[in-house]
């Protein structure tokens, strides 16, 4: 029987009585769907999968992409991607692990059409867990005061490729210029509708967003700001201690995400898959 628990009192569920590598019906299927559509953040504890078992547990939730970084790629499963600072035998990196991830940010929000869902598999992780952290942008879209929600409902943030790797401190491998031909800036509403729940949420990138349509640069920067403050707050952030086992699936639709440093020395290694979900009933930007 499927049961959802509340992890860390938050807005995360842990979810009980499924196994990612059955096959479920299409009852448990919108169970699930729905469970992630609602909460953003599923945990499924003491999972042993396959490469093969989560893909397609990650395609139960939409069609699955592959993303940019083909280095990065398991060479069985190319759907599938290595977060690790480990080497195989030869010495040879077998993933890796962006500097990026430690600040506040949302995946593909660069794109016009992100792929919104994601999952991480845990197979090995430092003492202490390596935490990833995730901030409910729909609790902090309701804790916002009127005014400030009169002033960004219907505002379009502009998000950057270029603003994101310049974060990263990789702007000298290519010229601004071409990233900005091959991944031209887009824009996304500041505020999106829950196709299914009705809640509104901010759809917030810290180090992606260059500024708001139709404001001055400064003002624009301070706003945006000012959100991002509020929306990384305690009170909106569930934290995740990972265990070798863990699967954790999540809605990038109105979540932020981070991770944790840790000492190099110890090995990380978690695998993930990214998936579309279906607009009708996930908030995916550009579908809008």
């Amino acid at each position: 029987m499927l049961t959802l628990t509340p992890a860390g009192n938050g807005f995360a569920r842990i979810v009980e009585g499924v196994a990612l590598h059955d096959q479920p019906d299409e009852e448990m299927r919108a169970a699930l769907d729905a469970a992630l559509a609602e909460h953003g953040v599923l945990v499924f504890r003491r999972q042993a999968l396959s490469e093969a078992e989560l893909v397609e547990a990650a395609s139960w939730f939409g069609a699955l992409e592959l993303i940019v970084r083909e280095d990065w790629a398991s060479k069985y499963q190319p759907e599938i991607t290595y977060i690790s600072n480990m080497r195989n035998p030869d010495g040879d990196t077998i993933g890796g692990i962006g500097q990026g991830e430690l600040a506040w940010h949302t995946d593909q929000s660069y794109m016009a059409n992100p792929a919104t869902g994601s999952l991480l598999y845990c197979v090995e992780t430092p003492a202490g867990g390596a935490p990833t952290s995730w901030a409910n942008l729909e609790a902090a879209w309701d804790a916002l005061d009127d005014e400030t929600k009169a002033e960004i409902d219907g505002r379009r943030g502009i998000f950057s490729y270029a603003v994101r790797v310049a974060g990263y401190g990789e702007i000298d491998k290519m010229a601004e210029e071409e990233i900005r031909r091959r991944t031209p800036d887009v824009t996304h509403p500041l505020v999106h509708t829950h196709p299914v729940t009705g809640r509104k949420a901010l759809y917030l990138d810290p180090g992606t967003m260059a500024g708001i349509e139709g404001m001055e640069p400064g003002e624009g920067r301070a706003l945006l700001d000012r959100l991002i403050a509020h929306a990384t707050g305690p009170r909106f952030v569930y934290r995740h201690d990972w265990q070798v086992g863990d699967t954790v699936l999540w809605d990038n639709g109105f979540l932020l995400h981070r991770r944790d440093d840790f000492d190099p020395a110890e090995n990380r290694w978690l695998k993930r898959a990214t998936f579309r979900p279906s607009p009708a009933r996930h908030i995916v930007p550009g579908h809008a």
